[in-house]
């Protein structure tokens, strides 16, 4: 850990900075970025990197080598226009441990306006909030990694250990992003990825999946119903067999360590219904869009060959004591998720650091918990072996109307970012 000095002159150069990172803050959650609209936004980091005096790194994600992985989920965008940003730090002479600090660009869409309060992109700052779609997932977060990093310098000192500022796409829905930053070979002795997550550590995360279910019918008029198959009936007939395997699998929880005491850790989202052609015609089809969770250790092959098995034996049809249920026709896709949970395991130097930088910007210990989530910690932890650190501010709402992140919570784990970049690393006098 830094001497008292040099965490004061850290910590000042935090607080003389922050009116300035909020600002760099709206900015960035008034320019949207939804899933494949991402580059106004990636402009915007790139220019704040450029003006770090780092070296800068921006790619389409799309490769070979991606598409070949184990950890990749299918797209169902062009990612020929999507981009990662990477800003990299190189001291003189490297003495000191690396580190990535990493966040996403993409935030989720914002639903129907007329039910904010506000514009899903006016960025107001009010009551000790800031609002805003991306304001707590993750703009926050990455915009804290850049000032973080930037106190450092700002506090006369010098890192000697190598850094790499990551804004990557794809996060909230494949993690192909981070994934392709590390198959294009960014990699260190330790990671932080500055999620919203309480002003604490994340423990353990389970893995997702996602995929769509289409069921086939046949169609009539209504007036020979008995003559057709309904297909939105069928799903619901899959989304019942689903819902079966969903309990099954939480009733498994206290086999998995860290999950145990969670009520409901592996949740099945029915995340989209469409079906049918016409009011006056039997559906001919229907489609869900579903996304799964699975516990760490179990590879996103076998939990999805056990959704498929679950599927089809709905739709075989069956026998019972209320009469026959006729089998129909199903086809499932995966497209997008198809990631593998992981654990943080305790014990790590890059966990006792954090556990000090915590401290001494916050006060308290550090707690650490169990996220029923994704995060693209599993890229780093599961396929680069490094120490992860999943940790950043309070925020409310995520992924729902008036998102919004602590003011006093971020300029906290900004401080405890900046002592941990300063102590990781290493400083000297610059």
């Amino acid at each position: 850990m830094l001497s008292e000095d040099l965490t004061t002159r850290i910590l000042a150069a935090v607080d003389a900075q922050f009116d300035a990172q909020l600002e760099r803050t709206a900015e960035l959650v008034a320019t949207p970025s939804l899933r494949a609209g991402e580059e106004p936004a990636q402009d915007l980091i790139e220019q704040q990197l450029r003006d770090l005096g780092l070296d800068i790194d921006r790619w389409t994600i799309d490769s070979e080598e991606l598409r070949a992985h184990p950890g990749f989920g299918k797209p169902t965008v062009d990612y020929s226009v999507m981009t990662n940003v990477v800003g990299t730090y190189r001291p003189r002479e490297e003495s000191g441990r690396s580190l990535i600090l990493n966040g996403h660009i993409d935030v989720v869409p914002e639903g129907p306006e007329e039910q904010w309060s506000r514009s899903p992109w006016d960025s107001e700052i009010r009551d000790g909030w800031m609002y805003g779609r991306g304001a707590g997932d993750m703009k926050a977060g990455l915009i804290a990694n850049l000032f973080a990093f930037d106190a450092i310098r700002k506090a006369g000192l010098e890192l000697t250990g190598r850094v790499h500022l990551q804004s990557v796409v794809e996060e909230e829905c494949t993690g192909n992003g981070s994934l392709a930053a590390l198959l294009r070979g960014y990699t260190a002795d330790a990671v932080i990825i500055s999620e919203p997550e309480e002003d604490s550590l994340v423990r353990a995360n389970v893995g997702v999946l996602w995929f769509t279910v289409r069921v086939s019918g046949n169609p009539t008029h209504p007036r020979e119903m008995a003559n057709g198959f309904n297909a939105i009936d069928a799903a619901y007939e899959v989304i019942g067999a689903l819902r079966e395997l969903e309990e099954e699998w939480n009733s498994q929880r206290g086999d998995h360590p860290y999950f145990e005491d969670l009520d409901h850790p592996i949740n099945f989202n029915i995340g989209g219904i469409s079906g049918g052609d016409w009011p006056s015609s039997v559906p001919a089809w229907c489609e869900l869009r579903v996304r799964v969770a699975t516990y760490p250790g179990t590879t996103a092959d076998d939990a999805w060959a056990e959704i498929v098995r679950c599927v089809e034996t709905a739709a075989a049809g069956s026998e019972g004591v209320h009469g026959s249920r006729p089998s129909f026709d199903v086809r499932l896709t995966p497209d997008g998720f198809y990631a593998e949970g992981y654990v943080l395991e305790p014990g790590s130097d890059a966990e006792a650091l954090l556990e000090e930088t915590h401290r001494a910007a916050f006060d308290r210990e550090l707690t650490s918990f169990t996220t029923p989530g994704y995060l693209d910690g599993r890229v780093f932890v599961n396929y680069g072996d490094m120490p992860t650190l999943v940790y950043g501010p309070v925020s409310e709402s995520i992924h729902g109307f008036d998102e919004r992140v602590s003011i006093e919570s971020v300029r906290r784990c900004t401080k405890s970012m900046a002592l941990f970049i300063a102590s990781w690393c290493g400083v000297r006098e610059g």
